[in-house]
């Protein structure tokens, strides 16, 4: 089925080629079908559609030409792709993080020199709704000269994983969640963490947690898990994902392929998890495998070194992690961004650059560099030799970009300015439904 589609994305592309693409700054090539994870990522681009985690054809019906011959379908994800130059297309394979409060010269470099795929935002750059808003607006109107909306994103879990302003009331743990067993509450904090987000005009969250907290001696996931028990996690876990989605927010389901049950904490050192894919297939990948049942469009990948699967690299950068379970076995087409490449788990055992050209090969998308300007250039550099020397091929480059695109384009993405959230309703809304459920 695979070698069918590739074979269809070849003719595509060429047809688009000699259609008119060849005139853009860069061509896009016809994808090299035996080339890793080609097929399967760009098999997600024509399965992001308008309406998010729906499942359709791709493009445009555009009827009867005269002589009865049917164009084929327009892919603007594709025709976006053949106008980018490399250095547009390196961008997007970068997450970062920022410092401060407002834009700076280093915040407009990394958009205008470096054309980053987008900014993760932590609580240090979060004073206020005001101060929020204008940061986030102030950085979407530095990228209009892009040629591809900014991925705005944070963290926001509920209890101790939070970044919102203080004037939101606070949504619980995952935890407490759990503790109630309702996939409506479940949904409805999803929705709520979706309005929050999209009132400021961020569009990704890394939520949920599809972590098993099957260690109760666990010093990073604890609370952040829905709780110890597979289906739980898994019902709880797609119906916040879902609510997350309902509000045109991409939700990102992590640690993959699970960081329950771990004793170190990947902040600080590299957690090594001694499970086989026996145990793993009845525990750990139990609520991934559902999350991709119900079509999750991103997957974050931990920093853990499974020593069953692979002895010899993290996760994060593992191709028997990210090709062969995630993509091969699981049959995941959707988005793969690693977890911060400058937590201590890489950081204190991995070089940045080289790590961040690692987890483009072994099958991701998108590498997040959280904090540390010199540390995300690092990373960018060594994406942008990796692609000058070949060691990125220009399928694969096309290839995670693409499937990149697709996704934004899915969610409507753009770099117009947002009004801001209505906290009084939300506020209103999230009472109600803890009132409800008996924790408020």
């Amino acid at each position: 089925m695979g070698r069918i589609w590739k074979s269809g994305v070849t003719l595509l592309l060429v047809g688009m080629l000699l259609a008119g693409c060849g005139g853009n700054r860069n061509e896009v090539q016809p994808a090299n079908p035996e080339e890793g994870t080609t097929g399967q990522q760009t098999q997600q681009g024509n399965n992001a559609q308008e309406k998010p985690g729906t499942s359709a054809g791709g493009g445009q019906n555009g009827g009867n030409e005269p002589g009865g011959v049917n164009p084929e379908p327009s892919d603007p994800a594709l025709e976006l792709l053949g106008k980018m130059n490399t250095d547009e297309k390196v961008g997007q394979l970068v997450l970062v993080g920022m410092d401060g409060t407002s834009g700076s010269d280093a915040t407009r470099e990394l958009i205008e020199k470096y054309h980053v795929g987008g900014f993760i935002f932590y609580k240090n750059n979060i004073e206020s709704t005001k101060q929020a808003l204008q940061l986030f607006n102030d950085l979407k109107s530095v990228n209009r000269s892009n040629p591809v909306p900014l991925w705005m994103s944070v963290d926001e879990e509920g209890g101790r994983v939070t970044r919102m302003p203080n004037e939101f009331v606070k949504v619980p743990a995952s935890k407490k969640i759990g503790s109630k067993d309702s996939e409506e509450l479940a949904e409805g904090i999803g929705a709520i963490l979706g309005r929050e987000l999209s009132g400021f005009g961020l569009n990704m969250d890394f939520a949920p947690v599809l972590d098993v907290n099957s260690n109760p001696k666990n010093p990073v996931i604890g609370d952040r898990s829905f709780g110890s028990k597979a289906d739980v996690v898994s019902r709880l876990g797609i119906a916040t994902m879902e609510g997350i989605r309902e509000q045109r927010v991409v939700p990102v389901v992590k640690h993959f392929p699970g960081h329950g049950d771990t004793s170190v904490d990947s902040h600080i050192g590299l957690p090594v998890v001694n499970h086989d894919l026996t145990r793993l297939r009845k525990l750990e990948l139990v609520p991934f495998k559902a999350a991709i049942e119900n079509k999750a469009e991103v997957v974050m990948i931990a920093h853990l070194l499974m020593p069953k699967l692979d002895p010899d690299h993290p996760a994060s950068f593992s191709k028997k992690v990210i090709t062969d379970l995630l993509r091969g076995e699981l049959g995941y087409q959707g988005v793969v961004i690693s977890d911060d490449m400058t937590m201590g788990a890489i950081e204190k055992n991995y070089e940045i650059g080289k790590a961040s050209v690692n987890a483009i090969l072994a099958g991701g998308n998108i590498v997040l560099v959280g904090h540390d300007y010199a540390k995300e250039k690092t990373a960018i550099e060594a994406l942008k030799t990796a692609v000058a020397n070949g060691t990125i091929s220009a399928d694969v480059l096309d290839n995670r970009v693409y499937a990149i695109l697709k996704l934004k384009q899915a969610y409507g993405l753009t770099d117009r300015p947002a009004a801001g959230p209505d906290v009084q309703n939300i506020n209103r809304d999230l009472t109600k439904l803890l009132q409800k459920y008996g924790l408020r």
